[in-house]
């Protein structure tokens, strides 16, 4: 019956997001950035409700209050499956993502992602991307736009996790931008692979913003990736 619903919530989701991509595409020729964001955010609460409905999927946030107010950050997500690409337009303040830039190539949904600012960086650029990222994430900072961050670069495992990319930090560390990370169990309920959603509740931890000035990116990223890691176990029981 799981597998079922599961099924049934992946058809939904990948409609849902088609035909709202295009309307999402022509409605961003009149609406400023803040007004396209909110379109994006309704089509993530509407995924999210979805999920809840169909899946018995909900999620809980614990550290809301940890989000600054009234200042643009760089936040750092526990990358582990699709469940965070549409969570975190929800669960943070109006931002911009980065990303590889293929995903810009999608017919309609690459077309929006691009509306929305995104920073859309050739991963096979070596240095020449984190320049990238710090020249287009310094712009995005100082219009008060959040930038999100995957620094693990794909999907890891449930319990799994790599070195993580300095981009995201570089941006940080160049601008005294702070890092807000984002831990989260979502793997061990929507897997990277397969189409079972299981029942349950999504944990979701917003860490203490980390002080960014000064320090060394790789410095920034390994207090980042302690507390991220450290809450993104199992669910208990």
């Amino acid at each position: 019956m799981q597998l079922l619903r599961s099924l049934l919530f992946t058809g939904f989701f990948l409609l849902f997001t088609f035909l709202y991509a295009i309307f999402f595409v022509v409605a961003s020729l009149v609406l400023p950035w803040r007004g396209r964001f909110a379109l994006a955010r309704f089509w993530a609460r509407t995924i999210l409700g979805a999920s809840k409905v169909i899946c018995g999927l909900d999620y809980r946030v614990e550290g809301a209050h940890n989000i600054p107010q009234g200042e643009a950050c760089v936040a750092l997500v526990k990358h582990s499956s699709s469940w965070e690409t549409v969570a975190q337009t929800v669960l943070l303040p109006p931002q911009v993502w980065v990303l590889k830039r293929e995903l810009t190539w999608i017919p309609f949904v690459g077309w929006g992602i691009r509306q929305l600012q995104s920073i859309a960086i050739n991963r096979s650029a070596g240095g020449s991307a984190v320049r990238q990222l710090i020249d287009q994430g310094r712009r995005r900072l100082a219009a008060g736009q959040w930038i999100v961050v995957f620094p693990e670069g794909t999907r890891m495992p449930p319990g799994q996790t790599r070195r993580y990319g300095v981009g995201g930090a570089a941006v940080a560390a160049e601008t005294g931008a702070r890092v807000v990370p984002v831990a989260h169990d979502a793997g061990y309920f929507w897997p990277r692979r397969g189409l079972l959603k299981k029942r349950g509740t999504i944990r979701v931890v917003i860490g203490p913003p980390i002080q960014t000035r000064g320090r060394d990116p790789r410095e920034i990223n390994e207090e980042a990736q302690r507390f991220i890691e450290a809450h993104s176990g199992p669910p208990a029981g």
